[in-house]
């Protein structure tokens, strides 16, 4: 690893994550996503690569304006080994080479600027709304291991496990990720009652994975739920356990407060003020001190932008 993960997040009291890539670009109209693994695949094609390099830079350099560390994850969320074989890509180093891009745009950044932290991000087998599509977990652990131990072959810094739904899967992709030595975040999804959308609590997830896993994850995070939904959430899990919310790291912001179900079906996306979903992200980082704020659908640069000058408005 270039950069000391842990080390840096452990002296941190504040960084940033990027804000969406995937649904901002699925968008465009200049680029076309591979139908097996969506934005994976821009990288090798010269117009798609230039608008997929600005989109990265346009958050990595927030972070730098404002002074605060920033993570950046692979566009690797879709492309497992499974979906590589169907694709057009099939023998290409596709989670080598999204590695090696992001890495390349890290490094054209002055070594004197605030940490840029690289993640190797995949996704759940089946569809993150749907957790009855999520496998067994050895099964998971099989299925994810291929692409996680390419993202691990890489300089990345952490793996990172988006948008999972169920914690079968997550328990097999802990097992996976724990045998490549690097650092790991489990990302879920949740509903406001502080459940996974299995039906699991947050509570019950985070002690099982934490006991059973060989080495258990750095954090867990949330991600693609709106900031009112998590903090019900967190309230119910801090009312459970409240040592258990030192464990969540990361949480990276939809701007719809609709039910799972109810996103699934969406068409458009729905987006919020920068300003007001900066503040309610604010006052979660305030309340329930989650070090790495970040967005998911719907967000856009000017919400990163809003919420590091939120951060530092607030008298951080």
């Amino acid at each position: 690893m270039s950069i000391q993960f842990e080390e840096i997040l452990k002296d941190t009291a504040f960084a940033l994550s990027e804000g969406s890539v995937y649904e901002r670009l699925r968008r465009d109209p200049s680029i076309e996503f591979d139908p097996f693994l969506a934005h994976a695949t821009l990288i090798y094609e010269p117009h798609s690569a230039s608008v997929l390099e600005q989109v990265h830079r346009e958050y990595l350099d927030v972070g730098q304006r404002y002074g605060l560390p920033m993570l950046a994850l692979t566009d690797t969320w879709r492309a497992n080994q499974e979906r590589i074989n169907k694709s057009k890509f099939k023998g290409h180093m596709v989670n080598q080479d999204n590695a090696r891009f992001l890495t390349k745009l890290r490094d054209s950044y002055s070594k004197a600027v605030q940490p840029i932290l690289i993640g190797g991000q995949i996704s759940p087998r089946g569809d993150a709304y749907l957790p009855e599509h999520a496998p067994p977990e050895n099964e998971a652990a099989e299925f994810h291991t291929p692409q996680i131990e390419a993202l691990a072959q890489t300089e990345v810094d952490f793996l990172f496990a988006s948008t999972l739904p169920a914690l079968s899967e997550a328990r097999g992709i802990a097992r996976a990720m724990a045998g490549t030595g690097l650092p790991y975040i489990l990302s879920f999804v949740i509903r406001a009652d502080g459940t996974l959308l299995d039906g699991n609590s947050m509570e019950y997830a985070i002690e099982m994975i934490d006991s059973t896993a060989p080495t258990p994850p750095t954090g867990y995070a949330i991600n693609c739920v709106h900031p009112n939904v998590l903090q019900d959430a967190l309230l119910i899990l801090e009312n459970r356990n409240p040592l258990l919310i030192n464990r969540l790291l990361s949480y990276q912001a939809n701007t719809s407060s609709k039910r799972p179900e109810e996103l699934d079906s969406l068409n458009e996306l729905e987006s919020e003020d920068p300003e007001v979903l900066a503040e309610l992200m604010i006052n979660v980082h305030n309340r329930f001190h989650i070090k790495v704020m970040g967005g998911c659908c719907g967000t856009s640069t000017s919400h990163i932008e809003c919420l590091a000058k939120g951060y530092y408005a607030k008298g951080e």
